[in-house]
């Protein structure tokens, strides 16, 4: 009997450190760290820093980095990660957007030209750093980040995910959008709602639906 019960007890040791371990495995295979969210939480809220200090901070992109924050604490390291890296993204687009509305007025009272765009007339070739709402607020493709649906409407069979584009990619840019067309696109970059990298929104495919 009590060979029969230090088996047993044995056993039930060997059980919870297999669990242990396998929960520490797990951790580690998502190649996510708590430092690592931390360090991206922090690279969020620096970048938020900077689009308060332009008066241009989105209107989620604190919420969204308050739900990485308690992601974290709960013990959600990649949604955690994931909201944090998202944030940023917002953040250093607020920042870019901010930058392209000063170039864009600058242009009205000195008159000079736009750079011609890097591909053929009404094409753009993506270089590293761009993304839909960089390229659409140039001076030389819309002068305006709002209209970037426009881009990713007409580039639909290139682009996946509106949010993942790369460089050597060459878009087609419609330059002469209607009027239609051109409120269409700003309605959905204002009002396309929450996103996430390597997904495709449904907000975006109802958009290319019409």
């Amino acid at each position: 009997m009590k060979i029969m019960k230090t088996f047993k007890f044995i056993s039930l040791i060997a059980l919870v450190l297999g669990v242990a371990i396998g929960c520490s495995s797990t951790s580690q295979e998502s190649g996510c760290t708590e430092q690592g969210a931390n360090d991206a939480i922090a690279a969020a809220k620096a970048a938020n820093e900077k689009a308060k200090a332009v008066k241009n901070e989105w209107r989620d992109t604190g919420d969204i980095i308050k739900k990485a924050e308690k992601a974290l604490a709960d013990g959600k390291c990649d949604e955690a990660m994931k909201l944090a890296n998202q944030a940023r993204t917002q953040a250093e687009n607020a920042v870019a957007q901010e930058e392209s509305e000063k170039q864009r007025i600058g242009h009205m009272f000195t008159g000079a030209a736009p750079a011609p765009t890097t591909a053929g007339e009404g094409q753009y070739s993506v270089v590293k750093g761009d993304n839909l709402w960089r390229i659409s607020a140039k001076p030389n493709i819309y002068n305006n980040p709002f209209q970037w649906p426009l881009i990713y409407k007409a580039n639909s069979s290139k682009i996946k995910d509106a949010d993942l584009i790369y460089p050597g990619q060459v878009f087609a840019i419609n330059t002469s959008p209607s009027s239609a067309d051109v409120a269409a696109a700003v309605r959905h970059a204002k009002t396309r709602g929450a996103w996430s990298l390597g997904k495709v929104e449904e907000s975006d495919k109802a958009y290319l639906a019409q």
